[in-house]
């Protein structure tokens, strides 16, 4: 009986340390997906630059507003993501709360989401600058 005492503290430890380091590897994920995102919003911006002298077709036209939604979506996820969390949990892994671990599992959707607006804004708008 004693040593099974002396485990409670290990196991509880050791299911803390996991836990941690699940929250650890999803706030990685979440802000990898952001850096992935964030290097192509020149790209975006210069797609709308190339797509702007060609706005006598509403596809064009369309291409452009679906790069600007974009652009703002990535702004105002930012903004959302930036007031939930503080710089020591987004880089340093500190401890996240309950609240906090439920908003993670919220932004990693959101950012995913945003991840394929992204792209296929991006897409949609090559296919038809290819075309010309």
């Amino acid at each position: 009986m004693k040593k099974i005492l002396r485990l409670i503290p290990i196991i509880i430890a050791l299911v803390s340390f996991q836990t941690k380091a699940q929250e650890v590897s999803q706030m990685k994920l979440v802000m990898d997906i952001h850096d992935e995102v964030m290097a192509k919003m020149s790209t975006t911006v210069k797609l709308v630059h190339r797509l702007s002298g060609k706005t006598d077709s509403s596809e064009y036209e369309t291409a452009i507003n679906d790069l600007k939604a974009s652009n703002k979506s990535m702004v105002v996820w930012m903004e959302g993501f930036g007031k939930r969390f503080d710089a020591d949990e987004m880089m340093k892994g500190k401890q996240l709360t309950d609240q906090k671990k439920v908003w993670l599992n919220e932004e990693e959707v959101k950012v995913k989401a945003l991840r394929d607006q992204i792209n296929s804004s991006i897409e949609r708008a090559e296919t038809l600058l290819a075309k010309e």
